[in-house]
């Protein structure tokens, strides 16, 4: 990160923005070339050790770029504003965001799929549900261990 003073490091505001934030952009590489895709997600956050859960359909793109290399990065933001600078060059966007990295992993056991079905449906919908087998067969659960993340906040211009 080359601008420290936007830094954020404590874990609650970290947590706000994760709370905040609706969708995750997810970046592989697939056969050399980027590849990013927006989802929804869910998160743990024990002892500031982040892990973020994805759900995918049984096939597609990024499940095979997944097999083929599981390194990641991700990134998400909320709090977005918009501002006006006094020349047209100076415009600019208040936001909050996180970016990370690191390796996704395709859950196989129902008990974890499940129990990663609910991290993400408590994050997105503020609610667990009673999954079956028969409706968590119908989707893959992404595990991403995170191995590193920022976070920072750009705050709106004060008035001049």
């Amino acid at each position: 990160m080359t601008r420290r003073e936007l830094e954020i490091t404590d874990i609650e505001e970290i947590r706000g923005i994760l709370d905040r934030a609706q969708v995750l952009h997810l970046g592989l590489v697939d056969d050399g070339f980027p590849y990013i895709v927006p989802m929804n997600y869910g998160y743990e956050m024990e002892d500031g050790k982040l892990t973020v859960y994805l759900h995918s359909g049984m096939k597609g793109h990024k499940i095979e770029v997944i097999r083929n290399n599981p390194r990641c990065c991700f990134e998400l933001e909320c709090d977005l504003i918009p501002f006006d600078g006094p020349k047209p060059c100076m415009n600019g966007m208040s936001y909050s965001s996180l970016m990370g990295r690191g390796r996704a992993e395709i859950l196989q056991g129902f008990e974890e799929r499940r129990r990663a079905m609910n991290i993400l449906m408590k994050t997105q919908r503020g609610q667990e549900y009673d999954f079956s087998e028969k409706m968590l067969s119908a989707v893959h659960m992404i595990k991403i261990e995170v191995t590193e993340y920022t976070a920072k906040r750009r705050p709106l211009p004060l008035e001049r």
